[in-house]
């Protein structure tokens, strides 16, 4: 193959960091290869004005923050996408595929940076544009005034600094990767608040037939890839994406099962369901229709139709 892979990405310092995470020990395994990246605009990214992810990835035609990379790779303006996987639809471009995960994930968990949950008093305005934040928020805390906020981690976050806010909700990872967890004031327990499916997770795209997929094709980490397959399996037989308040927690358990536990929350919080399973390491996307099919019973698709109404 060609001596050069061109990497796509998000401009974020974020979106930076992430590629020079997974670049580190894949350029050791590669030495003969020079890796080059590539910025690419999301609909997300130029968009700051329209409120909500939702409104925006309708006019990106797909997702608000990985159409644009996909048309990258489809196209062959470059090589390999590294995405934040909690942003990349349950269903990806036809002729690319996802990489075996890389490892080791980082923290699944959300934090509140601000305030405690419990120290927050009632009325106060904490900051998340996630409908799943939003609505799990609000089952734990219904008094809360919930403010719809976008933009980069540090933008968000000086938000609290400047009075605007009294908290905000972010995810751990992104605070690890940019060196900012002092900021944090509580991590919320993924058994009460549990994450998007993905999250802390890396996902690295490739097109299906290319050199590329056969150079990186022993990359990753088997243990972590098992756990979020079986979080996008449960999301996919949802019919879900970042627009729907579903939360999903795989892990290794000490009894060497892959176990999963995962929510489904109506915006208002007034609504939830919970279901949870174990299964084979080998076999997530069972495990991940075998619990999503518990939330369906227990009524969480008449919850989801009512969030997607018009």
């Amino acid at each position: 193959m060609s001596d050069v892979l061109r990497i796509g990405s998000r401009a974020s310092k974020l979106a930076r960091t992430q590629v020079a995470e997974w670049l580190a020990p894949v350029a050791q395994q590669f030495p003969g290869v020079t890796f080059k990246r590539e910025i690419i605009l999301e609909g997300g990214d130029q968009d700051r004005v329209t409120p909500t992810l939702a409104e925006v990835a309708k006019t990106s035609g797909g997702s608000a923050f990985s159409t644009n990379q996909e048309a990258a790779l489809v196209t062959g303006q470059v090589d390999v996408i590294v995405h934040s996987l909690k942003d990349l639809p349950t269903s990806v471009h036809e002729g690319t595929l996802l990489l075996t995960t890389p490892g080791p994930r980082e923290d699944v968990r959300d934090v509140l940076c601000g305030s405690t949950l419990e120290g927050l008093p009632t009325g106060a305005r904490v900051g998340t544009g996630a409908p799943r934040r939003i609505a799990q928020l609000l089952a734990l805390r219904p008094d809360l005034d919930v403010v719809p906020i976008r933009g980069n981690v540090p933008g968000r976050l000086a938000r609290t600094t400047k009075g605007a806010l009294d908290a905000v909700v972010l995810a751990a990872a992104g605070l690890n990767r940019l060196a900012l967890m002092p900021e944090v004031h509580e991590v919320l327990d993924p058994a009460v608040f549990p994450p998007s499916p993905g999250q802390g997770a890396l996902g690295i795209q490739v097109r299906a037939d290319s050199p590329a997929a056969v150079l990186l094709a022993r990359t990753g980490d088997a243990s972590v890839d098992a756990c979020v397959r079986t979080e996008r399996a449960l999301l996919a037989e949802l019919h879900g994406g970042c627009s729907v308040p579903v939360g999903a927690w795989g892990r290794i358990g000490l009894d060497g099962l892959l176990h999963l536990f995962a929510a489904v929350t109506s915006l208002d919080g007034t609504q939830q369901v919970t279901a949870s399973g174990a299964g084979p390491i080998d076999d997530p996307e069972k495990l991940g229709a075998c619990v999503a099919a518990d939330l369906l019973a227990q009524g969480a698709a008449g919850i989801l139709k009512s969030i997607r109404k018009p």
